[in-house]
């Protein structure tokens, strides 16, 4: 099974791009690909335990995913399981994502994104086009 692996320089302190990652308003303001809306959130990756997101497309479609936060290490890094939902909202193949930063030695942060166990290479590329779309929105918050 194919995993994906990106990695990303962020001019900001490490402590803000993981209260961007973790904290639920901030969090809203980058999950999900450019052009996507959030419904039924119930995302805090401040601590273990279900999360849930519902993603909606320009035209309508809903694309809802779900799983457990893993592991939250403060300031360092989050993991959490992930499924796609069908439409009978049965969840299918669960892989795995975590998301590390650290201090770069340019200044700013490392952010490091893996996400595991992906069920083919299909798959593989559609989720490198959604979190490469989600990580440009997060960057985009501390460019300004």
């Amino acid at each position: 099974m194919p995993d994906l692996d990106l990695t990303r320089h962020i001019p900001a302190p490490p402590d803000r791009v993981f209260h961007a990652i973790t904290d639920p308003a901030q969090l809203l303001r980058w999950w999900g690909p450019e052009g996507v809306t959030i419904r039924d959130e119930q995302l805090d990756f401040r601590q273990t335990g279900p999360w849930t997101s519902t993603m909606v497309s320009p035209e309508g479609k809903r694309f809802k995913v779900s799983g457990q936060i893993t592991h939250v290490t403060p300031g360092s890094s989050v993991g959490f399981t992930w499924a796609w939902h069908d439409e009978d909202d049965q969840r299918g193949h669960e892989t795995h994502v975590t998301i590390a930063v650290e201090p770069s030695p340019e200044g700013g942060t490392t952010l490091t994104l893996h996400h595991r166990d992906l069920a083919d290479e299909a798959a593989a590329a559609n989720h490198n086009d959604g979190w490469t779309s989600s990580l440009n929105k997060l960057e985009k918050l501390f460019s300004t």
